[in-house]
């Protein structure tokens, strides 16, 4: 999530406000210790900043998940890219690379992605 949203640099509110209610009411992160969000924030961002780092990343993510959450993981990503109502091109990207390196069925992909968009539409 925090990827997503630093993907265009620019961290929006909506997109800050998106992973705390994510982590605070769903029920995957029931055990999560809130006072890793720094931590791991701060990981990604120094990782962004190394030039294999988006490897790295994906690394991290696929040693520590387990496979039967890839699609909530990418569900969530999705969820935070759609949170300010657009999406943005280094956004996109990097949805697409989570797809192919979460290995993700395209039609479920497509799936996620239609709900995110539809649950962050407004008037």
């Amino acid at each position: 999530m925090v990827a997503v949203s630093a993907s265009d640099e620019n961290i929006r509110t909506a997109e800050l406000v998106k992973i705390q209610s994510s982590v605070n009411m769903l029920p995957i992160f029931a055990d999560y210790d809130i006072d890793r969000m720094n931590s791991v924030t701060q990981t990604v961002f120094d990782l962004f900043e190394q030039e294999d780092g988006l490897d790295a990343l994906f690394g991290l993510i696929r040693d520590n998940l387990p496979e039967r959450l890839f699609e909530t993981a990418y569900a969530l990503a999705c969820d935070v890219a759609a949170s300010d109502g657009t999406l943005t091109e280094p956004e996109l990207r990097l949805l697409e690379e989570v797809r192919y390196e979460l290995n993700l069925d395209r039609l479920h992909a497509a799936a996620i992605e239609r709900g995110a968009r539809a649950r962050h539409l407004t008037l």
